[in-house]
């Protein structure tokens, strides 16, 4: 991979030096793995942990979510950080922080300790995350970006599958007696090899950014939205959504258009909005996002109702459940860094020509389970072209979506899409998981295992369903 050494202009980065651009994307991606990884890997150790701690399902909940809300709220703030005080600064400290906060869930007493330290968790990412978008944009120029941007898509898709394994072989090892804990302390000497590592690699900020203020009514009024949207949609499942989710959900939107009303405001009095509204206005921008949170709700919503299909459903292991994914990820990570190669008058059409094969495979994959069975060698073919749909859905998108965004902008659009993909992921999970659990209460009268292949029948339409949403949505600039 070769790429161009971008100047510093006033964005507080000095890459007067040439960067090394393979050791940067390795320190990068590899934070931005272990971070989604964590993401995942919680749900197959909940039930040692709730035995381990003797956890309420209200408890048990928060652990698993509390990462998952403290990360989505705080996103487009780690960005601001990272653009007001230097991307390399900002990394290794959310990285430090998140290191030291996964150290700490490893040695959890009780369940609340676990829970804020699973915020903490959360938090730490939330930081560090954001600036991966940022340094890619900043310090990959032509084609090199596209390969970096393929490689950050293929890092997602292997995360959510990884997780699933990981988790599955420590919590099955029982290191020394130890639990569920490895999944938390694993983190640890990872975290500090990348601490090394970064510190040697990642280009130094070498001065303030250029004054801009910090938008802190901005950042209380969208932390107040995202928080009314995440928090519903990690726990009303569990709680059979009671009126508080409904009156929550709604409340999202009313901070949200109070939030982009006041954004638009500031910024036309000349302030500094936590988003700017030109970013908003580049072209393609806005329904890039939207085709990016249809990919996320597609995959978390395919990998979690497939999860608890084969976990409950058929009584598979988490590990074999894992492996299961396999191709998908596979599929996923290989498409993401070559499709930039494929013939350039094929390139417009590759999004709506993903999310096609995304839904024709997804719903071939409820087919193939109709019966109970575990799906035949069929079923694998339709794993790997759900990966091929999905990452021809999401790597041009997400390359369309940066490929007009100034570098002085890159804090927001990292925010911005880092922030619809979390968004994304829980959408899927929440609402396809309602689905999928809805349909099985609704015909408990029949065998667990024909219960299960039943309702993921259902899911897998509707998961196509939406995969079509995606295909009329247009085609996507590859401006590169």
């Amino acid at each position: 991979m070769t790429t161009t050494a971008v100047p510093s202009k006033d964005l507080g980065t000095d890459n007067a030096t040439p960067v090394q651009p393979r050791r940067l994307l390795a320190v990068v991606l590899a934070a931005q793995f272990m971070a989604l990884l964590d993401v995942f890997i919680v749900n197959v150790a909940a039930p040692s942990i709730r035995a381990g701690l003797a956890a309420s399902g209200a408890g048990l909940q928060l652990v698993v979510a509390g990462y998952t809300v403290s990360y989505a709220v705080l996103l487009i703030t780690g960005a601001r950080l990272g653009d007001r005080f230097g991307n390399r600064r900002v990394m290794l400290l959310g990285l430090a922080f998140f290191t030291a906060a996964s150290l700490a869930c490893g040695l959890a007493q009780n369940t609340g300790q676990l829970i804020a330290f699973r915020l903490g968790q959360g938090a730490g990412a939330a930081v560090m995350i954001p600036q991966v978008l940022s340094l890619i944009q900043r310090n990959f120029t032509g084609h090199a970006r596209v390969r970096a941007l393929g490689a950050y898509a293929a890092v997602l898709a292997v995360g959510a599958a990884a997780g699933q394994v990981v988790g599955g072989v420590l919590v099955a090892a029982d290191l020394f007696g130890s639990g569920w804990r490895p999944v938390f302390l694993v983190n640890v000497p990872i975290g500090l090899a990348l601490l090394a590592a970064g510190a040697r690699v990642l280009p130094r900020d070498t001065r303030a950014r250029a004054a801009r203020a910090f938008d802190l009514p901005g950042l209380l009024l969208l932390a107040a939205a995202v928080s009314l949207f995440t928090v519903p949609l990690v726990l009303g499942q569990e709680q059979d959504w009671p009126l508080w989710s409904w009156l929550s959900l709604a409340s999202s939107a009313v901070f949200l258009a109070i939030f982009v009303a006041y954004e638009h405001r500031l910024s036309a009095r000349g302030g500094a909005p936590l988003i700017a509204p030109r970013v908003l206005r580049i072209p393609g921008i806005g329904a890039a996002a939207v085709r990016i949170l249809l990919v996320m709700a597609v995959n978390a919503g395919f990998l979690f109702v497939l999860t608890l299909h084969f976990q409950a459903g058929l009584g598979h292991s988490a590990l074999r459940t894992g492996l299961t994914f396999a191709p998908t990820a596979l599929v996923f990570g290989v498409v993401g860094l070559t499709w930039a190669r494929w013939p350039r008058p094929l390139q417009r059409a590759l999004v709506p020509a993903g999310f096609t094969v995304a839904a024709v495979s997804g719903a071939a994959v409820g087919l193939l389970l109709r019966d109970g069975s575990s799906g035949g060698p069929w079923l694998y073919v339709a794993f790997a072209a759900v990966g091929l749909g999905l990452a021809l859905g999401y790597s041009p998108s997400l390359t369309g979506a940066l490929a007009g965004v100034r570098q002085e902008d890159a804090a927001d659009a990292s925010g911005l899409l880092a922030t619809v993909t979390q968004l994304g992921q829980l959408v899927g999970v929440a609402m396809f998981g309602s689905l999928f659990l809805g349909r099985l209460a609704d015909t408990a009268a029949v065998p667990a295992g024909q219960r299960s292949a039943d309702a993921l029948l259902v899911c897998c339409l509707a998961l196509a369903v939406t995969a079509v949403l995606g295909a009329v949505s247009g085609p996507v600039r590859t401006r590169r």
